[in-house]
């Protein structure tokens, strides 16, 4: 029993000394395989370990530059820190560029003004000075004729007769001015609120733009139907209707322009010059109605007509204005000085608005000073075109298409103030009144040989001496060409070279293939705006393409006045 129990506490001892030992040999093999998993795991997965290393390095780093950022530092970095413009020259430059442009736009743009304006008052005095000597003439020929003979079918040339008409238009329009009360005029604007009187004055601007848009198409109407031939049979309805829509027109433009200068002479006269302030401040809204417009350089070349028309206008008006209260303070100098501020405060409103619109349309557009040289050129070209002998229309008539500016309307009135302020008696009253008219001679001449020389010069430097030599235009009026003679035939005594441009106003439309990629529509300054018939609206359908085609046009061809400077096709 004592074997028994030992063996069994034996193989007991033994069987739990075998674990024992099993689980160190077991403790020693999962040692050595924690110990080859960590040598084999660097070995494994080298790359990522050591991109954990770089990471943790970057995070230190950032650490440490966190923890050294400061106040003072963020100030110190901001006050030194720099950049190079050269990185960018080409916007620098552009900008650089633009500056200059805008500083040379007030000098290039009177250039073009003061030019314009001595236009306008070349073609203003030759109502008071050549044409009543032109009209003397006339009437001297057409009761001559039976004495010297009929060596032309015709009785008085078309220039002539033409004379004759506006001088008749002239002398009958002033005498129906008479009848119009500008005292009870005066009182009864002076009456109304200094609103109503804004909204007066604005309503005044429209209309008179309107009328100077219609007025001259209905003068040039007038002076075809009473010269046209008479082997032409045309439809119209008559050369005494017309004169009396002439008439009409010229009587309604002068009271229109009466109203505008007793509306100004109201507001000169207010004791609190409030309606003045009112009045020139309406003249900085227009930079609001035009400045954020896209303009092309026949829309800019239209307003920059319309601006000039608008400045001699005023300055008349100005004149109309400072007569009128002369005369009601019997021409005492003194009150001539109390006027000089105001008249200078409008000129003055007037040269500042147009010199900030047309600087900032030339910006926001991108065109450059040197437009307004192109347009005194066209300008200068209107002038010697109009003194050559293929002249087909007067100069005044061409001022008129071209800026809106028709004489006539305004020196009606202007006549008609001066005969009622300044009371001529006496023998030596009517010698300085002659000596007058003989200055306003000497005037519009030197005038005249002035204007010539420079629009030579300028047309010279435009290198446009080979448009003066064209041909005019000779369409026949009331038979519109089809459409196959309209674009392949080519019209007669038009020069073949390729060279020479087909838009000038003195030139005809040049022959265009079908096959052409692009119709341009011309349209000569001796055309009308009227309604297209149908095979001029096939032609206008098959270039409706082109719908930017103002844009490609040659200045010349702008001869209509418009109220936004865009114009009405």
């Amino acid at each position: 029993g004592v074997c028994c129990a030992c063996g069994a506490s034996s193989m007991a001892a033994a069987g739990g000394a075998a674990p024992i030992g099993d689980s160190a040999v077991g403790g020693e093999d999962q040692a050595e395989r924690r110990t080859g998993s960590a040598v084999q795991g660097p070995a494994e997965t080298l790359g990522f370990y050591e991109r954990s290393e770089n990471e943790h390095r970057r995070r230190r780093k950032r650490g440490r530059s966190l923890s050294d950022l400061s106040l003072l530092k963020f100030i110190s970095a901001e006050l030194t820190r720099g950049y190079f413009l050269e990185h960018n020259e080409a916007k620098y430059t552009e900008r650089r560029e633009r500056v200059y442009t805008c500083m040379r736009i007030p000098r290039e743009l009177e250039k073009l003004m003061v030019f314009g304006y001595f236009l306008c008052l070349d073609a203003f005095l030759y109502v008071f000075t050549l044409l009543p000597l032109r009209v003397l003439l006339a009437l001297i020929r057409f009761i001559t004729l039976p004495c010297c003979g009929l060596s032309d079918r015709r009785v008085l040339q078309p220039a002539q007769v033409c004379d004759i008409l506006k001088g008749v238009i002239l002398v009958i329009c002033y005498f129906m001015m008479h009848y119009v009360d500008y005292s009870m005029m005066y009182h009864l604007i002076r009456g109304q609120s200094v609103i109503k009187l804004y909204i007066i004055y604005n309503m005044l601007e429209v209309a008179d733009r309107l009328f100077s848009s219609f007025g001259q198409d209905i003068l040039d109407a007038l002076y075809w139907t009473a010269t046209e031939p008479k082997e032409r049979k045309t439809a119209h309805i008559g050369v005494i209707p017309h004169f009396f829509m002439a008439v009409l027109y010229v009587f309604l433009h002068a009271i229109l322009i009466l109203v505008q200068a007793t509306t100004l002479n109201v507001a000169f006269n207010s004791h609190n010059k409030s309606l003045l302030t009112i009045m020139m401040s309406n003249n900085f809204v227009e930079i609001k109605g035009s400045v954020f417009k896209k303009f092309e350089k026949n829309n800019l070349f239209q307003m920059s007509n319309s601006d000039i028309k608008e400045r001699f206008t005023n300055y008349v008006l100005l004149l109309i204005v400072c007569l009128r209260n002369m005369e009601q303070f019997s021409w005492n100098p003194d009150h001539l000085w109390v006027l000089f501020p105001d008249v200078c405060m409008v000129i003055a409103s007037e040269i500042a608005v147009d010199i900030v619109k047309h600087a900032f349309i030339t910006k926001f557009n991108d065109i450059t000073a040197d437009v307004y040289s192109e347009y005194r050129a066209s300008l200068a070209f209107e002038l010697v075109s109009s003194r050559q002998k293929n002249a087909y229309t007067d100069y005044s008539d061409s001022v008129s298409r071209r800026m809106g500016f028709i004489p006539l309307p305004l020196a009606v009135l202007l006549i008609r103030v001066v005969t009622s302020s300044v009371k001529v008696q006496g023998v030596l009253a009517y010698t300085c009144v002659l000596l007058f008219y003989f200055g306003l001679i000497t005037l519009k001449i030197l005038n005249s040989i002035v204007l010539l020389g420079k629009s030579c010069k300028y047309v010279k430097e435009a290198k446009m001496e080979e448009k003066l030599f064209q041909p005019p235009p000779a369409s026949t009026p009331g038979k519109p060409q089809n459409k196959s003679q309209s674009k392949c035939k080519a019209t007669q005594g038009l020069p073949t070279d390729e060279n020479s441009s087909p838009s000038s106003v003195t030139s005809q439309p040049v022959c265009q293939t079908e096959n052409a990629s692009t119709l341009l529509v011309t349209s000569n300054s001796d055309e009308f705006l009227t309604t297209p018939d149908e095979e001029d609206k096939d032609i206008i359908q098959e270039s409706s393409e082109l719908k930017h085609r103002s844009s490609k046009k040659d200045l010349l061809e702008i001869d209509r006045f418009t109220i936004c400077g865009n114009r009405i096709d």
